[in-house]
């Protein structure tokens, strides 16, 4: 198996104060995450930083800027006492396809809806993904179709490309047909769910959890 997946679109950081892991990101790669936008009403902005190819890291944290919206914030973020990766998300050839293909197969990835955020040059990316709730760990990617927005990675995001991309959980052979279901490939271990990255930077392979 590939120490990256194929279809991987990027990986979600979670944190619960974005400007000090931008900081601690920057200080132990050498580079400085790029602000990506505002998620208006859900009370989230988010700084990214490419993995290499159509991939990135997005740290994703609260915006001190938006009110406390009405509901929890997106991807647990309200939940997190620390940076942590929490999810991923891959980007399938067809979604709709791909949805139906999974729930086929007797896994349901969740609801499609749509997104959409600003960058700081004004530019509106809008995108399609699926909720996400299919399994509690995060382990089980969710999937993510931009459709003809613009991608993330092509506004030339500063780079620390994805060495290695592995989790490890409680019972990975639960997960394992899980993760077939959408065509997805995560190297598994036994262990307390969670997800470890490796990235190549100008100060050498730093490891992330």
């Amino acid at each position: 198996m590939n120490a990256v997946p194929a279809t991987l679109d990027h990986l979600v950081l979670a944190t619960p104060d974005l400007a000090a892991t931008v900081a601690e990101f920057t200080r132990r790669t050498g580079v400085t995450p790029a602000a990506g936008g505002v998620h208006v009403g859900l009370g989230t902005r988010n700084h990214l930083v490419g993995l290499g190819g159509s991939r990135y890291l997005e740290i994703l944290g609260p915006d001190p800027g938006q009110p406390v919206p009405p509901g929890p914030r997106p991807f647990g973020v309200d939940g997190v006492d620390s940076a942590r990766t929490i999810t991923w998300a891959i980007s399938p050839p067809d979604l709709d396809a791909a949805v139906a293909r999974a729930r086929s197969r007797g896994y349901d990835p969740g609801e499609v809806r749509e997104m959409s955020r600003r960058r700081p040059d004004g530019v509106l990316l809008r995108w399609r993904l699926t909720d996400g709730t299919g399994h509690p760990s995060g382990l089980v990617p969710f999937l993510i179709d931009w459709g003809s927005s613009t991608h993330p990675t092509a506004s030339g995001l500063p780079a620390t490309p994805l060495l290695e991309l592995s989790a490890t959980a409680p019972d990975p052979d639960e997960l394992r047909p899980l993760l077939s279901a959408v065509d997805a490939e995560l190297r598994l271990a036994k262990g307390p769910a969670g997800f470890s990255f490796t990235v190549d930077t100008p100060r050498g392979p730093v490891t992330f959890g």
